[in-house]
Parts: structure tokens; sequence; C-alpha cells
């Protein structure tokens, strides 16, 4: 195949009796950049694509390694953490200070293409740096090994299992020696001369009127003609412009994978012990649920505590008292001016989106492992029959159209998004879905209790929904049973405790939904949502603070 062109690109890892390789698509936060004032770093957008570009090799097991300054292979002193498996480890092969990774995979690209192997980019690991190299793998019947070199003696370097220890992607062989590179005076191309002037002196005004004006939203610090692939005049620039990688995995690297998940970031620049030669350990289970069961007894000392509502807070306090502080809050007064308030009626959406076909979730209503089975109860239909099948008396809890299908529908839907406002001291545009993920169904629509691997901010425009919510403190004593869902369907199932005597006592909030009211539910808080009207809701995660925990959740 042509390199760069649209079609699917194959890249095989052959895996050899015994090999059980831990590969993952890369990555794109960094732990430094999760570090830096207001996440500056992710402003860089060429920083954000180059960290995803490819795929990880993740190390089956955690060890620390240290070397003495000498040239032989027996200078390097490896120590695996308990119980790990020898032939797992990495090797002292070469000497000169470098350790050697087995790579266990025999990979194959397509003719005329490379693979690229090196570290995470966008990383450091104190005391030991990456060795990058290029592999023909459209021919070559060899494994290949990934190799870092001390940079200094008598440092303790680790490694925890499941760090990222190598970084590949395909590269095609010819591309770099097909370049013909030169210099030019930039009034050769006027046009280019012309954008670039424009964008500087914007640049300089911006800079100066930062200086004199400072913001206080963190989105209108920075410019982002870039990141939004716009030219400096707001023209639109190319139509390939991309702001976010989305890799395929692997077929069947799940079978591989092993232990904990990876921490996003940047573990392997975070994960140093500078001479602490004693093995890592993880609290046990037994105290860890000790502890959530203790504080939780402690929050239950102040009955007073409650969801707080608000006609208007700012962002810092929001931060403060909510986002940081892990704890709901309902906003009254924020959406009050939104014409979508005072015109979505049924009739007035089917107008506006019509008959285009959209995709809603089917057959929910008495199906105890619906959420097992989601992807298995998508039908599609157009959207105003499908306005009329769930105005229609009777409708209950069997169509749906949710957030997990916004991707196909936001084209749908988009016409709506005019009469939308946006609440920027809480939330970015610069996201995939700046309006948001949209949520619309009948009167008894019922989400059971679960939790989310993100803050959510939802945004209740038509009709009321009654939501009941338990801190994830109370995470020991719900049954979680599978993924983020409990055995425990519905808190307000009468006789509840004698089924699940583990809820008695359990302290849950209740918060009535209104149309023109937001509702803050953060991390980790199990909720259960029942509509009591016609409802349209609209759920953002896009909020000015990082939010991505979800790449650390242990499947």
């Amino acid at each position: 195949m042509r390199w760069g062109s649209s079609l699917a690109m194959k890249l095989i890892c052959y895996v050899y009796s015994g090999w059980k390789p831990r590969i993952r698509a890369a990555s794109q936060t960094r732990g430094w950049m999760d570090a830096t004032p207001e996440r500056f770093a992710y402003r860089c957008l060429p920083l954000d694509i180059a960290n995803s570009h490819g795929w990880e090799v993740l190390s089956p097991v955690g060890f620390e390694a240290e070397w003495n300054g000498g040239s032989a292979p027996e200078d390097v002193i490896i120590r695996p953490d308990p119980a790990s498996p020898r032939e797992a480890l990495p090797v002292a092969l070469f000497g000169a200070g470098v350790l050697t990774f087995h790579v266990e995979g025999l990979f194959r690209t397509e003719q005329g293409i490379n693979l690229w192997a090196g570290g995470p980019p966008n990383s450091a690991k104190d005391g030991i740096a990456p060795l990058s190299g290029l592999i023909e793998t459209d021919w070559s019947p060899y494994s290949f090994t990934m190799n870092w070199r001390f940079t200094r003696p008598n440092h303790v370097v680790r490694f925890e299992e499941n760090e990222p220890f190598c970084f590949i992607f395909p590269i095609g062989r010819a591309a770099i020696e097909q370049v013909q590179p030169e210099i030019r005076p930039i009034e050769e191309a006027p046009e280019l001369k012309a954008q670039f002037e424009t964008w500087s002196a914007g640049r300089d005004a911006f800079h100066a009127r930062m200086a004199a004006e400072p913001p206080s939203a963190p989105a209108d610090k920075w410019q982002k003609n870039y990141f939004r692939g716009t030219y400096a005049s707001g023209a639109p620039g190319p139509s390939d412009h991309k702001t976010k990688l989305r890799l395929a995995e692997f077929k069947g690297a799940e079978a591989f994978h092993g232990g904990p998940e990876p921490r996003s970031g940047c573990p392997h620049a975070e994960a140093v012990r500078i001479n602490d030669k004693r093995p890592s350990k993880q609290p046990q289970p037994g105290k860890l649920k000790w502890i959530m069961e203790s504080i939780q007894r402690l929050s239950a000392l102040s009955e007073n505590r409650q969801v707080p509502r608000y006609d208007a807070i700012d962002a810092q306090a929001f931060l403060d008292r909510h986002y940081a502080a892990n704890w709901p809050a309902l906003l009254a007064g924020e959406l009050a001016a939104w014409p979508a308030l005072q015109r979505w009626t049924p009739e007035y959406l089917k107008s506006v989106v019509g008959a285009v076909p959209v995709e809603v979730q089917a057959g929910r209503s008495g199906n105890a492992d619906f959420e097992r089975n989601m992807h298995k109860h998508v039908t599609t239909m157009s959207f105003d029959t499908f306005i009329d099948r769930i105005t229609s008396p009777g409708s209950g809890n069997d169509l749906y159209l949710t957030a997990y299908n916004a991707g196909a529908n936001a084209e749908a839907l988009a016409p709506l998004a005019a009469d939308l406002g946006f609440l920027d001291k809480f939330l970015t545009r610069d996201c995939d879905r700046p309006h948001g993920m949209t949520w619309i169904g009948p009167l008894g629509t019922f989400t059971p209790l679960h939790h989310d691997l993100t803050n959510n901010l939802l945004l209740q425009l038509v009709g009321n929904k009654r939501v009941l919510l338990a801190s994830p403190l109370e995470t020991p004593r719900i049954y979680n049973d599978f993924h983020v869902y409990s055995e425990v369907r519905d808190l307000a199932e009468p006789d509840l405790t004698t089924r699940f005597p583990s809820l008695k006592g359990m302290r849950v909030h209740q918060v009535d939904l209104r149309a023109g009211e937001a509702l803050f539910i953060p991390l980790g808080w199990w909720h259960q949502v029942t509509s009591t009207d016609f409802s349209v809701t609209i759920t953002h995660t896009n909020f000015h603070w990082q939010n991505d925990f979800y790449q650390e959740y242990p499947q």
C-alpha cells in the first residue's frame, strides 16, 4: 500500500509460544504535564499528539536497577520485586551501562514500512535514557530489544510493573531519503509571509493584553489558532487537522495484560526512588476498606452536610468547594438565559431536527442485564419517529437517546446548538463536543445505580429528573459487581436491606433536578437517575481542570 493513503495499514505482532507482550495504545497524558500550573503544557498540541503517536510496550514486572559506572555487563545490578519471574526481567547484555529489555513479539509491517522503537515521547526518567532504533519489520524474521543507557553511576532507577519501556510506530522507509530540503527567503512565499506576519502581530498584541489585563479563566490565557486548526485571520485550516489521536488497540492484547493498570501520564518519571533498595509494597485491600469505612463513619457525624444549591458561584469557589473537594453541587441560576428552556418542546425538536436517522437504546424495560449487553440494544430510527414514540402514553423506560451514542448522533442534533449558551467559567470549548452529550427520553426513563469515571455536569433543559447520590466512600458496601455498576439497581426499592444488608445505614442524597438547573456529580459518586417528565439533558465532562482519570481505571 502507499504510505499516507487513507486505507488501513496492518501492524501485526506475532507471538511465539510462551511470549506475553503487554501492549496498549499510548496515553496522551504525562505526569509532569498534569503538574504544570493550570495544566498549561497541554496547550501545546504538538506535545499532545506526539505523546499518543504510537503504542507502548509495558514492563511485565517491577524492579530496580543500578549501575556502578563500569563497562562490564555485571556492573549493572537488577533487583526484582518479590515473586517476579526471572525470565521477564531485563538484562545487562552489552555492558557499557546499558539495560536491555526483550520485546516479546515478532512485528510485521507492510512492504516499505519500518518500525520506529524508542522511549515514550516527552517523558524523562532520572538517571537513565532510552535509546532509539528503526527496524525493517516488513521482512525481518528477528526479534529486537529495547535498550536504556544509564546516565550516571550509583543511582537507583526503578521501573514499575506495567510501566511503558518501549514506544513504537510505523514509518515509511524511503520517505526520509525522498526529502529535498532547501532554505529560501520568505519573500518567495508572499502568502505565507503575510499569514505569519498577521499571526506574529496578533501574538504580540495578545501578550500585551494578557500583561495589562490578565483574564481569570484559564482558557482565555492562550491563543488557540494552531490547536483549533485555524489561520490567524480566523479562516479554517486543513480538514484533516488533528487535536487528538484515536489509535486502535492490538487485537488480542488483552489476553496478556496482567497486574495493576499503568498510571496515566508519565509513571516512569514519577517512580524513581533514590537510594531506596526496599521492595515497594501496596496497601492491603483490607486496610483500604477499613480506611474508607472509617472515613465514611466520620462523615456521617455531620448530618447537616447536604448537596448545596447556588444561584451563582464563581469558578474558583466551585473548584475549591466542589471540584477539588469531590462534593456535588446544584447550580440553579447558570442557564436562565438559554433559549432552549423556552423553545424545546417535542414539537419544536421534531421541526428542527426532522427525520434524520439517530441511534437509540431500545429494549431497556425489565432487562436486568441491560448494562452488560448495552451494545446489543442500539437501534436506528428517524428522530421524528423517536420523539413520537417516547411521547406516546405508556412509553416508559424502553427507548432512550443517550450520551453513549453521542458520536453517531452529534451531526443530527447539531442544529439544536443554536439554542444553547455556554458555561465558560466552568467548561472549555477546546474539545470534541463543546456542547456536550445529549440525553432524550420519556417519563419513566431510569438509569440504575452506577458511578462514572469522570467529573460530570448535568444540564437539565427540559423536564425534571430525580437523582439519588451516594459518596464514593460507600463503595465497599454497594455491591459493585460489574465495571461501574452494582448488584443494587434501585436505592428506592422497598426492603432493599433485606437482600443487601451492607446498605443498612448508608447515607443517600436526593436531588430533584428541574429544567434550567445543573447538577455537578463528582468522579466516583454513585448515582441513579429517574425522569419524572419527558426530559432532555446535556452532560459535560470538558471542565477547565483535569478530568482524564478514566485512563487509570482498573478494568
